[in-house]
């Protein structure tokens, strides 16, 4: 492999490609210096290698480490299942055991290096094996979440042309009932221990498997996953990403915005079928660190702060709604020992949220923000003066700016599209395009810029202030307003547990702004009449009288996204009539 550096040890990294797992390599340089590399070529100060593949690369060496000493004792995996099981695997068991599922892939389900396949686990070891055995086998993984209808499947699996699908008891109806409209799909992996009729049984193959394996040898550029991705038009989009972008772009937010290090045991609660599940072991296993994973059959607050409470974790991802459901309940019961460092992102966090845990905890929130086609763009890092509400300012190397429609660079304190710079030169770790869609690739750049499709403004310091999706932005009476900034503010309100804030048809101002409001225990019984004024006074008193909320509708539940963001857009073409 070749991933030469001027000026620092890499020789100990020129190690022969072949059957992974075989003896006799040099031993690796130090920690500190493999981590430095890595980070240098993720901030753009040094090349990106011609050649590069995260298991072999990053994981085996990581493997060599730990056998020579040089690493602390926690394993690399550590998971936790509903009924309280464990599993723990160090990196050498990683190792050999996703060299044992790229053999199943490969002769098995007959796959090669650049064939597709769709993987649709909920949070079982088996999903972190055969996410590294498809880079092991060259094989470009196409995660998706596990509430996936069958709809859903037979248009992803029609336009991915996937080859193979791996999933769980619970969706084999499902794959049977569309697998005669894919004609594609040649193979079908179960994880169970039952059997069905036309499936293969993963875990009964990968008993059987040899854990020698020869790693192809993947170019930087050549496709690693992809993940559908869904707009306000149209079908999903296929985001397509390389062995680069994924597994050399989370090195630098892995140390500086996680604070991850080789002693560092970090949980994510996503799902396994967003990219935040990819960045979280892309940032953990680049920097050494062990990823923890409960199985989480549900959402359930108490069995979360149990959890932070019983194992050692260091560092802990939600997103914003959770922790907004967490600081509902007496954090002054728990002990959470081992805690240190806390992120969050996919959604606005609202100020509140963030004050609340901090005052409950003693922990900051650290915000960050990026997108299926991007890494980490912006962020509050550890040490950094952290303004609440703000998303931090751009990571290095991007350079994150505020554009008009035309993609003229904006002032500080105007409202704009958040945009990330790509020429003269792209940044490596974005999204190499949308697959089979030239004209939405062309449609994402504006001048020099790849537009994010966000609303921001960035203030005289460098922070970004998020004020929503373009498509969400509020048009009334030609006043601009982002929901996140009322959502933020109606937030602070002792009546509000949960709120979304959306457009609304209004014959007199277009459009009006709409609240729509889930009550905390407290005031579940309050006269609606009452309430909503109070609300809207609230409101006026507190940001720009026209934000406030001209209509208000209590309801039980927001409409969510299995890993907890809320879906506005469903609650504005409800109210659209769409």
């Amino acid at each position: 492999m070749k991933l030469w550096l001027k000026g620092l040890a890499l020789r100990a990294l020129r190690s022969p490609w072949g059957v992974c797992g075989v003896h006799g390599q040099p031993p690796p340089p130090p920690a500190p210096e493999i981590t430095a590399t890595w980070e240098a070529i993720n901030l753009g100060r040094q090349p990106v290698p011609e050649y590069f593949n995260f298991a072999h690369d990053v994981l085996d060496v990581w493997s060599r480490l730990e056998k020579a000493g040089h690493r602390p004792s926690n394993p690399a995996f550590w998971w936790v299942g509903g009924t309280g099981k464990e599993i723990k695997w160090s990196f050498e068991e990683l190792g050999k055991q996703s060299r044992k599922a790229a053999n199943v892939l490969e002769s098995a389900c007959g796959l090669q290096s650049g064939d597709r396949m769709m993987v649709v686990l909920p949070r079982l070891p088996e999903w972190w094996l055969v996410t590294v055995a498809c880079m092991r086998a060259g094989i470009i993984m196409i995660p998706g979440i596990s509430q996936l209808t069958e709809k859903d499947l037979r248009y992803r699996l029609q336009a991915s042309r996937a080859k193979s699908i791996i999933t769980s008891d619970a969706l084999v109806p499902q794959v049977d009932a569309i697998c005669h409209d894919c004609p594609s799909l040649q193979t079908k992996l179960l994880v169970s221990d039952n059997s069905h009729p036309g499936w293969m049984n993963f875990r009964e193959l990968l008993q059987k498997a040899s854990s020698k394996h020869n790693c192809v040898r993947t170019k930087s550029q050549d496709p690693l996953s992809i993940y559908f991705t869904s707009g306000t038009t149209g079908n999903p989009k296929m985001v397509e990403h390389s062995h680069s972008s994924y597994g050399l772009g989370f090195v630098a937010s892995g140390r500086h915005w996680v604070a991850l290090t080789e002693s560092s045991i970090f949980w994510n609660t996503t799902d396994t079928g967003w990219v935040k599940a990819a960045w979280t072991y892309f940032s953990a296993w680049s920097n050494g660190s062990c990823i923890f994973v409960h199985e989480l059959p549900r959402v359930d607050t108490k069995l979360i702060l149990n959890t932070l409470s019983r194992f050692p974790i260091t560092s802990l991802c939600c997103v914003p709604t959770l922790f907004r459901l967490l600081v509902q309940e007496d954090l002054t019961r728990y002990q959470f020992p081992s805690l240190r460092h806390c992120v969050t992102g996919g959604e606005a966090l609202n100020p509140d949220v963030r004050e609340r845990w901090k005052s409950q905890t003693g922990l900051e929130l650290h915000e960050g923000y990026g997108q299926s086609e991007t890494v980490v763009i912006c962020a509050n890092q550890k040490d950094m003066m952290i303004k609440t509400g703000s998303m931090g300012k751009a990571f290095p190397p991007y350079d994150v700016q505020i554009v008009d429609d035309q993609g003229n660079v904006l002032p500080p304190g105007e409202q704009g599209n958040v945009a990330v710079r790509i020429k003269p030169t792209r940044p490596f770790c974005f999204f190499h395009r949308y697959v089979d869609n030239p004209e939405k690739t062309a449609a994402s750049e504006q001048g020099d810029f790849y537009i994010t499709g966000d609303r921001a403004f960035m203030d005289k310091d460098g922070y970004f202030w998020f004020l929503g999706r373009s498509d969400d932005v509020i048009n009334s009476s030609s006043y601009r307003i982002g929901p996140v900034e009322v959502e933020s503010v109606l937030a602070e309100h002792p009546a509000v547990l949960e709120c979304a804030v959306v457009s609304s048809p209004d014959p007199i101002r277009g459009e009006v702004v709409k609240a729509f409001i889930v009550l905390t225990p407290a005031y579940s019984s309050h006269e609606p009449e009452a309430l909503t004024r109070e609300l809207q006074e609230h409101v006026k008193k507190t940001t720009a009288p026209y934000k406030y909320p001209r209509k208000v509708e209590f309801i039980s539940e927001l409409p969510k996204t299995v890993s907890g963001k809320i879906q506005r857009g469903k609650l504005r073409n409800q109210e659209w009539g769409r």
